[in-house]
């Protein structure tokens, strides 16, 4: 009895000790799982805070530095520099907050064609607006201005070229005479230039061709540079006309001589479509257009009055004596001009003359001689 007894108490004892020992993995695992679920937490919260920091970070440093900042800030960008490169001169320049976020954008936007130069920007400039400087690359000083004006002659524009810049008017003209040249211009240009340039007995093949607009002369630009600004808009102006010129069977240089002639006739765009009319009325009947400014062109001079004399005078340009429209351009038309010899007005009227009363600018038009004499009779009175 006593031997049960004993293997009864053992085994009570083992029971005890495994339930002890359980109880006490369960209360470790219970302290592990605490401290697991704790270091999650406080691992999701860190998490959090550095996702939050993060985005804040990154979300300022694309906003200017310094939105209400005037200053500007130079920055030489050396040939070569790679993007990270400049992010870098940028940060050091106190331009931009993170060279590490600009060098981001710039990848996710794959800019990768930045301009070498000096730079002035402003830590008040937006990280697009920074991006698209370098793209477009440093803006150049202006160091003069000229202003080519409506109706005035390659002449005219050369003196205001002497006036206003460092260049000379002998440069600028003896360039208006450089055949190289002019055929690297017709080579560029070749819908612009080709009729011109085919075009003999010419006082200057680019008369006419240098468009009136106020050109910007920055440092480093030579006179070439100047003129090829000119060709270059007149090229962009007409480009829309081309097809209208060649459906209408006609040139540019055609179409630019009429134009330099309506351009000086004309004030208001209204007679100058009917003035158009005027001129193509008489080519159609082969009547000479006898025009005063083209003969004041072939004199190279301006008169109020022309006499017997002046309209006699020997010259390709001289279209009181020769049919046609002449050799080419008087002047530099402008757009409205052109498009008024484009689209003419009053031709089915058969108007063959017109004169303007220089007192009110009021033009009137004429079917005949005598009633064009009529009228310049009554307007002298």
């Amino acid at each position: 009895m006593r031997e049960d007894n004993n293997k009864d108490n053992s085994k009570s004892d083992l029971k005890a000790a495994a339930q002890k020992r359980k109880t006490q993995r369960r209360t470790e695992k219970k302290a592990a799982n605490r401290i697991v679920t704790w270091i999650i937490g406080v691992l999701i919260v860190l998490i959090v805070i550095l996702g939050f920091t993060t985005y804040h970070y990154i979300s300022s440093s694309l906003k200017p530095l310094n939105p209400s900042s005037k200053a500007q800030v130079t920055v030489k960008i050396p040939i070569g520099s790679t993007n990270k490169e400049v992010a870098t001169r940028l940060e050091n320049k106190n331009v931009i907050k993170s060279a590490t976020v600009f060098n981001y954008y710039v990848k996710t936007h794959n800019f990768s064609d930045f301009q070498a130069g000096t730079y002035l920007f402003s830590p008040s400039q937006t990280l697009s607006q920074i991006t698209s400087e370098l793209q477009q690359g440093p803006e150049k000083k202006v160091m003069a201005k000229v202003t080519v004006k409506e109706g005035v002659t390659i002449d005219q524009i050369g003196d205001a070229i002497q006036k206003e810049t460092k260049f000379k008017k002998s440069d600028f003209l003896k360039l208006m005479k450089d055949e190289s040249y002019l055929k690297k211009l017709q080579k560029k240009y070749p819908k612009l230039l080709d009729s011109t340039m085919a075009t003999k007995n010419v006082r200057y093949h680019l008369e006419g061709y240098l468009f009136p607009a106020r050109y910007d002369i920055y440092q480093g630009d030579t006179l070439r540079t100047l003129v090829d600004g000119m060709i270059l808009k007149m090229n962009q102006v007409m480009t829309p006309y081309y097809s209208k010129i060649s459906s209408d069977d006609m040139t540019v240089q055609e179409t630019l001589t009429l134009a330099s002639l309506v351009e000086r006739e004309g004030v208001t765009n209204t007679d100058r479509k009917k003035i158009a009319g005027v001129f193509f009325n008489r080519l159609d009947i082969d009547m000479p257009i006898q025009s005063d400014i083209s003969v004041m062109y072939a004199l190279n001079t301006h008169k109020e009055h022309l006499t017997n004399k002046d309209t006699a005078v020997k010259s390709p340009y001289n279209l009181y004596k020769n049919k046609g429209y002449g050799p080419g351009p008087f002047n530099s038309p402008s757009l409205q001009s052109i498009q008024a010899v484009l689209n003419p007005a009053d031709r089915n009227q058969d108007y063959l003359y017109f004169v303007a009363d220089l007192k009110t600018g009021k033009v009137y038009y004429s079917h005949t001689y005598d009633q064009h004499l009529t009228t310049n009779s009554s307007l002298d009175q």
